[in-house]
């Protein structure tokens, strides 16, 4: 850790480090320093596999921000000693620091409507933010990551090539999710769309990257490492998936999955005032769309993975990715029913 705090100008006898976070693929640490409160990363190299392209996504972002928006808060990387803002420790890894947001948490299971819509707020908000940057100048820092047509892919490769064993065990499921094919080929036609516009999309959405203050109003979105060009159904899409259902992707109970339409009813809304005018006609129409299509993508994806001897997600217990696929399944389902009812 001293080298890290070295590029920085701090003394590692003068710093106190502590773990901070759940996160699930980089390492963070708190750094309490002379000069104030930062937080550390360690980029998951097996993950983002080209640091240097998040590194460059976001001093672009932060350039533009700071020329057009210099109020709207955004935890941008800090500079090291040398004015890099990604430091290459050999051996050990990936480094960046970032400010600490003081009189923030973060918040991880939406349990209202309320919280849902601060939320998207932020989200759409973000994105709206950057409506004037041109998007050409971001690389994926995941390649294809929200691309339905390439995931459908990988799961027919996998219903053909993968573990004849779990191909019998999950040959109903297989089946159900090969009849959502239509979803596919909306994805396509969406693409080749000009009224479907490539924009800067977040990618994550979660809950739990938004920070929150003690009146549990949002602050600013954090987790800028999948910022890259995306559609409309890329996030909003993602917050209909994790933010409707009382329950997460992890539950093998299936009786206990629904959609909650007051939470879905507050997504839509709060993105569609973010976004505004940003929107075209037609993405305002297929907005639902966006749940059908991420929940879907992830349905096959957790499929895939389990087809394929969980090589990508792994598996906690024997048929974890079965379940997770299930689970997505009867929650796609679930989403499809609320948006026929409307």
């Amino acid at each position: 850790m001293a080298p890290v705090l070295s590029a920085y100008g701090w003394q590692a006898a003068d710093c106190k480090v502590s773990s901070l976070g759940g996160g699930l693929i980089n390492h963070t640490w708190q750094v309490d320093t002379g000069a104030g409160r930062f937080v550390l990363q360690r980029i998951n190299h097996t993950v983002f596999t080209e640091p240097a392209v998040i590194d460059d996504n976001l001093r672009y972002l932060h350039e533009y921000v700071q020329a057009t928006a210099p109020d709207y808060r955004l935890p941008f990387p800090v500079a090291a000693t040398d004015g890099r803002t990604l430091v290459h420790i050999p051996e050990a890894g990936y480094y960046r620091v970032l400010p600490f947001v003081p009189d923030t948490h973060t918040i991880d299971v939406v349990s209202d409507a309320g919280l849902a819509y601060a939320a998207a707020r932020q989200f759409a908000g973000f994105t709206k933010v950057l409506t004037g940057f041109d998007v050409t100048q971001l690389r994926p820092s995941i390649p294809h990551f929200h691309h339905l047509r390439l995931r459908f892919n990988q799961f027919e490769q996998a219903c053909k090539q993968g573990n004849p064993d779990r191909i019998r065990e999950s040959a109903e499921l297989i089946r159900q999710l090969q009849g959502g094919y239509a979803l596919v080929e909306q994805f396509d036609a969406f693409v080749r769309d000009p009224a479907c516009r490539q924009r800067v999309m977040h990618h994550d959405t979660k809950i739990s990257n938004v920070l929150f203050d003690s009146a549990d109003q949002a602050v600013c979105v954090i987790d800028l490492d999948t910022v890259m060009p995306g559609y409309f159904f890329s996030d909003i899409g993602d917050m209909f998936r994790t933010y409707s259902c009382p329950v997460s992707e992890e539950e093998s109970d299936f009786s206990k999955i629904m959609v909650r339409a007051d939470i879905c009813a507050a997504i839509e809304t709060a993105y569609l005032e973010g976004m505004n005018d940003a929107l075209t006609p037609t993405e305002r129409t297929h907005l639902l769309y966006s749940g059908e299509c991420l929940i879907y993508m992830q349905a096959i994806r957790f499929l895939t993975d389990f087809l394929n001897d969980d090589v990508y997600y792994g598996a906690r217990y024997p048929g974890h990715n079965l379940v997770r696929a299930g689970n997505q399944a009867v929650l796609l389902e679930q989403f499809q029913a609320y948006r026929k009812s409307r």
